[in-house]
């Protein structure tokens, strides 16, 4: 992991490289933002740009060996910790070793949902047991290896259990000279105080809604403009965005039966509609719910289409083609009470009310709404 490789920080990314080069590294850093941000990205490439032997233009070269076994998660100097579960006495990160690699070369951002379900514990609670805390304390007693600086890449340590935190207080207080922690947490607020106290912290920030469509382009070769659709509801969260790829093919059926409600509802079809409103209401309750937030924001991006500007709209091509001859239906005499008639219908559907009443009843609104 190189820092090109994070998505947005740019003050971050360079804060750490200074850090790196005037050799101000803290004994103790701690990365954290909201879920969805690259902190554990940012710390991989951090401890590669660390023990990089050739370091080129500010960032690692990725060729000398140090990198390449950075690249292979096999660097003898390079210690990683992590939530897991209970499968033995005393369980140790160790034991998850494989999963972990496999985790991590799977995923350039960290879902802690991806997570527990690698552990096959759906139902668990991953944590930091007291005995990976006697594990460390062992690990960092021994000289650095090959390199300089040994390093230790905590992932949440909120997740700490607090036998753990209190047996890892004065290592991470009074380190060897050779030992450098950095800890990377989504939730600052649970992380034990008295290890936060003891923390040099680096927050991160949501990357812009452009960072995260370039890097879905890169990752998955789709057009940019698709990327932007499936980025900006996400609102900085680079994990959602990869959901919303996962979810385009309900995206895709949404948008179909979106247009057929608004066909329909224009031709005042009442059967059709009557029939559209039983087939909406087979959905399960969470889907109906994501259809009816998606039909709300449709109404939002038809009405912005007609501003004719571009860099406000986040719309699929295939959304597009439909709103070049249907946004002009949606305006300012019904755009605000059409997108409150989805938000009701989703409320209501939320509080488990018959879907088919409150579908149709919705459908027969919107053919008033529609010619308005």
């Amino acid at each position: 992991m190189k820092f090109s490789d994070v998505i947005g920080n740019s003050n971050a990314v360079n804060r750490l490289r200074r850090m790196i080069d005037n050799d101000q590294m803290p004994h103790a850093l701690l990365l954290h933002g909201p879920a969805g941000v690259p902190k554990l990205a940012l710390a991989r490439a951090a401890a590669q740009y660390i023990h990089c032997t050739n370091r080129t233009g500010g960032d690692s070269c990725g060729t000398c060996p140090s990198c390449l076994q950075h690249q292979s998660f096999n660097h003898a100097d390079t210690f990683f910790s992590f939530p897991i579960v209970n499968l033995k006495k005393e369980p140790v990160c160790e034991d998850f070793i494989e999963e972990w690699k496999q985790f991590l070369s799977e995923n350039s951002i960290e879902d802690y949902q991806k997570w527990i379900g690698m552990l096959n514990k759906e139902n668990a609670q991953p944590i930091i047991y007291a005995s990976e805390g006697n594990k460390i304390i062992r690990d960092m007693s021994l000289a650095s290896y090959s390199a300089r600086y040994k390093v230790l890449i905590m992932w949440m340590p909120e997740k700490m259990n607090a036998e753990c935190a209190n047996k890892l207080l004065k290592l991470i207080e009074e380190p060897s000279d050779d030992t450098l922690f950095i800890l990377v947490s989504d939730d600052v607020k649970s992380i034990l105080p008295t290890i936060f106290s003891r923390t040099q912290r680096i927050e991160l920030r949501k990357p812009a809604t452009e960072q995260i469509a370039q890097y879905l382009v890169n990752k998955y070769s789709i057009d940019y403009q698709d990327a932007m659709a499936l980025a900006a509801p996400a609102d900085g969260d680079i994990i959602q965005a990869e959901r919303n790829m996962e979810l385009d093919s309900e995206s895709k059926q949404f948008h179909e039966q979106f247009i057929v409600l608004m066909r329909m509802a224009y031709l005042r079809n009442l059967k059709e509609l009557k029939t559209w409103s039983e087939t909406i209401a087979t959905f399960k309750r969470e889907k109906t719910r994501r259809f009816m937030q998606y039909c709300a924001r449709q109404v939002r991006e038809n009405f912005i289409y007609n501003l004719h500007q571009p860099g406000l709209n986040y719309l699929t091509r295939e959304e597009e083609n439909f709103s070049v001859k249907f946004a002009p239906f949606i305006n300012e005499g019904n755009v605000e009470r059409m997108f409150e008639e989805f938000t009701r219908a989703e409320n209501d559907i939320r509080q488990n009310g018959n879907a088919k009443i409150i579908l149709f009843d919705l459908a027969i609104t919107i053919t008033r709404l529609i010619k308005y």
